[in-house]
């Protein structure tokens, strides 16, 4: 039997994968200060591990670490924030020094007290805080959420998804614009009381968002709709989380935010060399 080798019609070449001109795919290592982060690994409850984790993060090129004090998962128990304030307050004076800082948190006093020690960015889930941010003249990301934290099984259901957390979006850059914010980002907020379908749409979605012309923040790392596609549990979904960076990278995402740094970095310098010019 012979069998014919030569190339079907159009398919002797793979097409192309573009990227926006937008820069090269920054990465933000995710730091919890917390005792009941979903998933164990990202865990730090000693600040001495989590200084020693940050620097890690930043050796192995992160553009930024984001350091959280309070879990958002579903059911967490909410935290007050001078407990916050007291996980975070020394880990972000001391990777303030090695590198950029992120703050995570939704209460204004920690956001600020944490911009005192060091951090040049509010990553606020509930999306409220771009006045604070403005006028400490910080980055912010402004995310969207209908409520964090998010009740277990709450789903609010979406006709649009991905023209519904748009128009959101839109309404917070453009407050945040107006309160005069520097640096401003956007994040879909995947999961967040959004089921797989939505999550799926919202990634299906990411040229759309990045389309608006505000830079997206994306984060994906470890979530519970991998698990749920793929059914591993949280400590094997990294295979599924880099299978995520493509497609931001492709749609234009300014920084994906993840708990695996080098393991990313090295999924977007093959995704650079092989797709696009390296920067």
């Amino acid at each position: 039997m012979t069998i014919d080798r030569s190339p079907l019609p159009g398919l002797d070449r793979p097409a192309p994968v573009t990227r926006p001109d937008v820069g090269p795919l920054k990465v933000m290592g995710v730091l919890n200060a917390t005792p009941d982060s979903f998933w164990s690994g990202s865990r730090y409850e000693a600040a001495e591990r989590a200084v020693a984790a940050g620097q890690e993060m930043f050796a192995a090129g992160a553009w930024a670490v984001d350091v959280g004090g309070e879990s958002t998962r579903p059911g967490a128990a909410p935290v007050s924030p001078d407990e916050e304030l007291d996980r975070i307050a020394p880990i972000v004076s001391a990777l303030a020094k090695h590198g950029r800082v992120s703050v995570d948190t939704r209460h204004p006093e920690v956001a600020e007290a944490a911009v005192r020690r060091g951090a040049s960015i509010v990553n606020d889930v509930s999306g409220t805080l771009h006045r604070l941010a403005a006028r400490l003249g910080t980055g912010y990301v402004g995310m969207h959420s209908t409520a964090v934290p998010v009740l277990p099984g709450a789903q609010p259901g979406y006709d649009d998804v991905v023209t519904e957390v748009s128009a959101h979006l839109l309404g917070v850059s453009a407050a945040a614009r107006s309160a005069g914010a520097g640096e401003l980002w956007i994040d879909p907020g995947i999961g967040f009381g959004k089921d797989v379908e939505d999550n799926l749409r919202l990634l299906r979605g990411l040229p759309r968002l990045c389309a608006l012309g505000i830079p997206v923040l994306l984060g994906v790392s470890r979530k519970s709709f991998i698990g749920e596609i793929t059914g591993r549990g949280v400590e094997d979904r990294l295979p599924g989380s880099l299978a995520l960076v493509a497609p931001a990278w492709s749609a234009g995402v300014d920084v994906i935010r993840v708990h695996d740094v080098p393991e990313t970095q090295d999924t977007v310098a093959m995704l650079e060399t092989v797709w696009g010019r390296r920067r």
